[in-house]
């Protein structure tokens, strides 16, 4: 059985790189994508084979682009694509300026916008339909989340571009799908943890604490919890699904 041909962007460490291995193992070629190529090879590297590492600023319409076209036109076709890649900054509401409010919503929301395009386009060219999977977070849910109001707002908005693209890509046989994870044990989570202890007044371990009672099943989340749910949006079990926004958090959020 011919492979099927899978890119994931933010992939060089963290959720994204466990998403890559995920796809990997349950037989896809994996094009890594990261704005830093270095880790974005280290990636490829890791998972062997056949897998390629192509550097990609998601905030980048004309490169998001020039990315899909080469994929399809070196492999014949993309047949998923995970849009993962996202930042994040921790401070109160009333500090966040600007500058920050438009880098977050360039890279979590209009990175997303812009990925899909360029995938969405090769896919309907190429007639065979897809699978693009949008990672967006509980946060996109719900507002109660402290000192992340514009990751709050990027987040919803994935949520509500994922319903709109699955809406209009569905008479293509292209399903749109978001996942939502929780506290995911991450490189950014990590940084997340300094930030919030700060602002709280209290050590990176009671902010961990918080986090694990937090979640009803009484851990942190893992980068490979949220990949095998994105790699089940990738398969054919969830052909008939489009246009949810699927919770990954433990039962931090339940709707």
């Amino acid at each position: 059985m011919t492979k099927k041909i899978a890119v994931v962007t933010g992939a060089g460490s963290g959720i994204g790189r466990a998403i890559a291995t995920e796809l990997a193992a349950r037989d896809h070629t994996v094009v890594v994508t990261d704005l830093d190529l270095a880790a974005a090879e280290a990636t490829a590297k890791q998972l062997g084979g056949d897998a390629t590492a192509l550097a990609l600023d998601v905030t980048d319409g004309a490169q998001a682009k020039a990315v899909a076209t080469s994929v399809a036109e070196r492999h014949g076709a993309i047949d998923v694509w995970v849009s993962n890649a996202g930042i994040s900054k921790m401070q109160p509401f009333l500090d966040v300026t600007p500058g920050d409010l438009r880098r977050t919503l360039a890279v979590n929301l209009e990175g997303i916008f812009l990925c899909g395009q360029a995938a969405a386009a090769v896919m309907v060219s190429g007639g065979a339909g897809g699978v693009i999977v949008n990672v967006a977070s509980m946060a996109g849910k719900q507002g109660r989340v402290p000192y992340l109001s514009d990751y709050v707002a990027s987040k919803f908005g994935v949520v509500g571009l994922t319903q709109a693209m699955a809406f209009e890509l569905a008479p293509h046989r292209i399903t749109v799908n978001s996942v939502c994870p929780g506290y995911v044990a991450t490189p950014m989570q990590e940084r997340e943890l300094g930030w919030e202890a700060t602002l709280r007044g209290t050590t990176q371990d009671q902010v961990k604490q918080l986090y694990i009672d937090d979640t009803p099943l009484g851990r942190l989340e893992t980068p490979q919890d949220v990949a095998r749910a994105v790699a089940f949006l990738a398969g054919p079990d969830a052909r008939f699904i489009t246009g949810e926004a699927l919770a990954v958090n433990g039962g931090a959020f339940m709707d």
